[in-house]
């Protein structure tokens, strides 16, 4: 390990002026981190990928409630328990998607200690990436990308670049993408809502910035809309190479507001496995607005939504899966949501000071 100090935060105010003091070596090399669950920043230190010199502990805040919103909305506390967040009543009745997606994602260890804000920020698992030994854009700028014509079958289909074609491996940002989400910061220059399109970044020319936060900016909370018409008709499907612990090759993130008659009044789509965040395409959405439910028209939606997928060789197969997995989601969401709730193997033991 690097040499880093280390400052636990009693409030927000403290850990933002920890964030910005300057660091007590001329020659001290990183930067200042935020840490609160540490399951991935750890895991990155311990390999060298990331040498900050400092360490803010932010795991002592006040972010961990869960709340409704007066809009009938809901706030989730930054520093909720990924766990906590998907037993939530509040998400399990109104967001079963999002329930669904963090219960898909990593392990029961793992979701009992990762906060929500942390999983917004938790870097790719490209292999490149974690080898020190070869050339990678994303973890030094300008020194090329080994997958490029290396091993890539885990890697982008979509939005990728001549500088990065790795991929954004969280499940519960492709389902708060689908949802609509907002995140919100607060810096000592002020505070911001960012739309959770706009959050994480496609690689262009710099694939070492993974989004669009500034390093001294600290993510309070994640707001989702009110969504009661969605709750109904919403999945989470995830393809991967075992049942669990494993990132997705292929994901797919569904909501749908359906009338009466069974037509499709609006659809929310969002991929994940694919590319450098969660995958959107309002082109493909609005192409289902007053449709009635079909293979045909959701065919059409999996075409608009994969327009432009280029695989690299060993990613070949994740374009038509990727179509297939599309129409599937679909066909399962228009049904009625399935919720995996209950059948989770080594079910999460939710924190007891879970905000009810």
């Amino acid at each position: 390990m690097n040499p880093v100090s280390y400052l636990r935060a009693r409030d927000v105010d403290g850990a933002l002026a920890a964030i910005g003091k300057p660091l007590e070596s001329s020659t001290a090399q990183g930067d200042a981190r935020f840490i609160a669950g540490g399951t991935n920043l750890t895991d990155l230190m311990k390999v060298h990928v990331m040498r900050p010199a400092r360490l803010v502990d932010i795991s002592r805040l006040e972010l961990a409630r869960i709340e409704p919103l007066e809009d009938g909305g809901l706030r989730l506390g930054a520093l909720a328990r990924n766990a906590d967040t998907a037993y939530h009543p509040l998400v399990r009745t109104g967001y079963p998607l999002l329930s669904s997606a963090i219960l898909a994602g990593a392990s029961p260890q793992i979701r009992n200690m990762a906060s929500n804000g942390g999983n917004l920020l938790q870097r790719t698992r490209c292999l490149y990436f974690y080898d020190l030994a070869t050339p990678c854009n994303k973890r030094q700028p300008g020194s090329g990308c080994s997958a490029i014509g290396g091993l890539t079958r885990q890697h982008a289909i979509l939005g990728a670049s001549e500088h990065c074609i790795a991929t954004h491996p969280s499940d519960l940002c492709v389902a708060l993408a689908a949802l609509d989400a907002s995140v919100h910061v607060t810096s000592t220059r002020g505070i911001r809502a960012i739309a959770f399109t706009d959050f994480h970044r496609l690689p262009g020319e710099r694939p070492d910035l993974d989004n669009t936060l500034a390093q001294d900016e600290l993510i309070t909370h994640i707001e989702l809309p009110e969504a009661r018409r969605f709750a109904a008709h919403s999945t989470y499907i995830k393809l991967r190479d075992r049942l669990s612990y494993a990132f997705a090759l292929v994901s797919v993130a569904v909501a749908l507001d359906v009338d009466e008659d069974g037509r499709i009044r609006e659809a929310r789509i969002a991929l994940g496995g694919v590319a450098h965040k969660p995958w959107r395409q309002p082109d493909a959405e609005a192409a289902l607005a007053g449709a009635m439910p079909g293979v045909d028209a959701f065919a059409r939606a999996a075409d608009a939504l994969l327009a432009g997928a280029t695989s690299q060789g060993a990613n070949d197969f994740k374009i038509p899966l990727a179509r297939r997995a599309i129409v599937r989601a679909l066909r399962v969401a228009h049904a009625g949501t399935a919720s995996n709730l209950g059948h989770d193997q080594g079910r999460d033991a939710p924190d007891s000071g879970a905000t009810p």
